[in-house]
């Protein structure tokens, strides 16, 4: 059995963990601020799904793989319950997770996700993605002008870039990604285009969405409490999908305060 990659911020703290899950082609380190500020009250563990990061590659990412990656996870740290987060992907897993491990599970928070089907909306990204020739390009900058070419979103750009690495092959060395392009190409509609198995989770639950992000509607909100039945929404301003980078403060101040954490 594979565990899921990690970094742990206050370890030693004896409260119970936070566990951190980013979203689509994003890695662990999207989120070291919010680690480091949230460490200073409890346990946190900012983990790469699988695909993702350096966790490991499969040719399977159903909602309840990742779910049972978690469940993986938790008991390798012997951790019987925590507190979970995610964004986008990471949030459509931990809602799942939560559904099928309720009793590992002490507060669930989802960030910009609902737990209804979406449309493909990434097209654009996995053509760019699949057409940089890592045979071809000798730098990152190379790599950009590539994704240029496909993506106007500079921010998008640099987010992406983040996944190069230099791939080392004998004495030849060679830039990839990090992420498992080839199964996140072939299972998007599974992951994206699904909804989350149906099912309730009674526990305590938080929804947050970017006030310019059109990802959590005013009328999911009735469908969102079929499942979680205490869901609470909140909507952080100045930020659109990716919340935690385009409203740090005001995140981290929303999630500690669910959380019980007294703010310095």
């Amino acid at each position: 059995m594979e565990i899921l990659h990690s970094k742990i911020f206050g370890e030693n703290l004896s409260s119970t963990p936070l566990l951190v899950f980013h979203g689509l082609f994003g890695m662990l380190d999207n989120w070291g601020s919010f680690g480091k500020e949230l460490g200073e009250f409890l346990p946190v563990h900012l983990i790469d799904l699988r695909n993702h990061g350096r966790s490991f590659h499969s040719e399977n990412m159903s909602h309840d793989d990742l779910a049972d990656d978690i469940a993986n996870y938790m008991n390798h740290y012997r951790i019987e319950k925590a507190h979970v987060l995610g964004h986008s992907l990471g949030g459509k897993a931990v809602m799942q997770f939560a559904i099928n491990y309720s009793e590992k599970v002490e507060k669930l928070i989802v960030v910009d996700i609902g737990p209804k089907a979406y449309p493909p909306h990434h097209q654009g990204i996995i053509k760019a993605l699949e057409t940089v020739n890592f045979d071809e390009v000798k730098s990152r900058g190379e790599v950009e002008n590539v994704l240029t070419q496909y993506i106007p979103e500079k921010s998008t750009i640099q987010f992406l870039a983040k996944n190069l690495y230099w791939e080392e092959n004998g004495d030849s060395k060679k830039l990839n990604w990090r992420f498992n392009l080839k199964t996140l190409s072939e299972k998007y509609n599974q992951f994206v285009s699904n909804a989350i198995k149906f099912g309730v989770f009674e526990g305590e639950t938080l929804f947050i969405a970017g006030e310019k992000s059109n990802y959590i509607l005013p009328q999911d909100e009735f469908s969102i409490k079929q499942q979680f039945p205490k869901a609470k929404f909140v909507k952080i301003k100045n930020a659109a999908h990716w919340v935690q980078a385009d409203n740090p403060v005001d995140f981290a101040v929303v999630v500690k305060d669910f959380l019980g954490l007294k703010n310095n």
